[in-house]
């Protein structure tokens, strides 16, 4: 393709108006020429950045049907950053409002891959994220998360993955013949495999894959393990903040929601889907600490066996696998913040700080490390080799502490995107590139070998704390 022709290509500006690259994407066009043709490029002198690729194609409420890379497609939305369409999350304001310029459009099964801009031809570790959101927020390719760093730094090629949320991709089953369930899994395992067999045409090495993911991105790792179609895509896997402790007994729930978010037509309008989306969630409550994540997979149904069945599949696969299994040592701060009625209790001078301490721990614990040790333990056992680490890094002079999803801004260092970020207040966006430097240097460790040798990984200037591993 031409200069000419890849100038010719309308370039988004993105919902806010903002020009290209303002916000995530600065650089310039060129081209990276693989056996599927001559892709534009997004090329800022240290990483290029290849965005937009559709791996798979899909109908509303069907199964993701895979295609070939199509250079042309996806050679016009190099500047353009796409979502499965999702109402506002409550996380916005923590976050810093990181989807901010995201287009919308359930033509959404993507991926992006980010390289170092002087590759050489030689193959590469190939780091592949999964992100969270509770299975109804998030995009791949958001400036919160701009690999740019992590691939610079580690000389890695690292792949965001985009895939359907809420009702498009998490809620279904049922009666034969309805909406399938899992429909977002499903995308993700399509993900995978394009990577499996193409990342090698784009500088990877299909045979040092890592994925990674954080809260319910991580979740959807570990259910990867045990979905039917997904066999040896994963063997190296980074699970972070992943919630084990609302992921069973949750059959009840997902019947529930089901009925109240009703039957759904295939062409209704995404405003009517977000209703029948609120409604579910709704519903949802009265499970206890599942209602804070109402969507998820559901055993049963494919690609995921029932879940008496899930232990038996981790323990199968864990010979082949290589995991690091994260946890911070104050998940339940982040939830805090985001209601009101236990914020002001917490606040309070006297009992407020010791309520804090007390809800914050058990919620923790009961959500998050006591699911994760036993899960890293059931693999080890099964002959895996599994390292478990706590993550107790927060910003100097921090109110929120080491919260749920905080390392995501030392991983992704968009100072841009984060600097809003209340999470992290009051100067902790400032140094991300260097506080988080050594935390990027032991992902890429593991990507690389399947270990972190180091066993305590202190943060860089403006950070307290960091990652202890064991």
């Amino acid at each position: 393709m031409s200069e000419q022709a890849l100038n010719a290509h309308p370039i988004d500006d993105g919902a806010d108006g903002m020009r290209p690259g303002e916000h995530s994407w600065p650089g310039d066009l060129t081209t990276v020429d693989t056996r599927f043709g001559v892709f534009a490029a997004v090329d800022d002198g240290e990483v290029t950045r290849i965005r937009n690729i559709r791996y798979a194609v899909a109908e509303r409420f069907a199964p993701p049907v895979p295609v070939e890379p199509d250079p042309r497609e996806a050679s016009a939305r190099q500047y353009q950053r796409l979502g499965c369409p999702q109402p506002p999350a409550s996380s916005d304001g923590l976050f810093g409002g990181t989807m901010r310029g995201v287009e919308f459009d359930e033509d959404c099964l993507r991926l992006s891959i980010t390289r170092p801009a002087d590759w050489a031809g030689e193959a590469l570790p190939v780091m592949v994220w999964v992100h969270g959101g509770s299975y109804v927020s998030g995009a791949g390719d958001v400036g919160g998360y701009d690999p740019a760093a992590l691939v610079r730094e580690q000389r890695v090629v690292v792949v965001t993955i985009t895939y359907r949320l809420g009702v498009l991709g998490f809620l279904g089953g049922g009666d034969p013949g309805a909406r399938p369930a899992n429909l977002g899994l499903l995308d993700l395992v399509e993900a995978l495999r394009w990577v499996r067999f193409r990342i090698d045409a784009f500088g990877g090495d299909p045979g040092r894959v890592t994925v990674f993911g954080q809260s319910a991105g991580a979740d959807a790792i570990a259910h990867l393990l045990v979905a039917s179609g997904a066999e040896g895509l994963v063997n190296r896997a980074i699970v972070q903040s992943a919630p084990f402790g609302i992921r069973q007994r949750r059959r009840r729930l997902q019947e529930r929601m089901r009925r109240a978010a009703g039957p759904l037509a295939p062409d209704a309008a995404l405003d009517e889907l977000f209703a029948a989306q609120d409604r579910a969630a709704r519903a949802a409550a009265g499970f206890g600490l599942r209602s804070g994540m109402p969507f998820s997979p559901q055993y049963g149904h494919a690609p995921l066996p029932l879940e008496r069945e899930v232990a038996a599949g981790w323990r199968r696969r864990a010979p082949e696998l290589e995991v690091l299994v994260t946890s911070t040592t104050e998940e339940a701060a982040f939830f805090l913040e985001l209601a009101p009625k236990l914020k002001s209790l917490t606040s309070r001078r006297v009992i407020g700080p010791p309520t804090r301490f007390a809800l914050v721990r058990l919620v923790t614990s009961a959500v998050y490390t006591r699911g994760a040790r036993r899960f890293a333990r059931l693999l080890a056992r099964g002959g895996g080799r599994v390292q478990v680490a706590r993550f107790d890094g927060r910003p100097e002079g921090s109110r929120i502490g080491s919260a749920h999803a905080i390392e995501l801004a030392l991983l992704f260092p968009n100072a841009v995107a984060w600097a809003p970020a209340r999470l992290l207040a009051p100067h902790g966006a400032e140094s991300l590139v260097e506080a988080g430097a050594p935390l990027r240097a032991a992902w890429g460790e593991f990507a690389r070998t399947g270990r972190i040798v180091e066993r305590h990984v202190r943060l860089g200037r403006g950070w307290r704390g960091g990652l202890r591993v064991r």
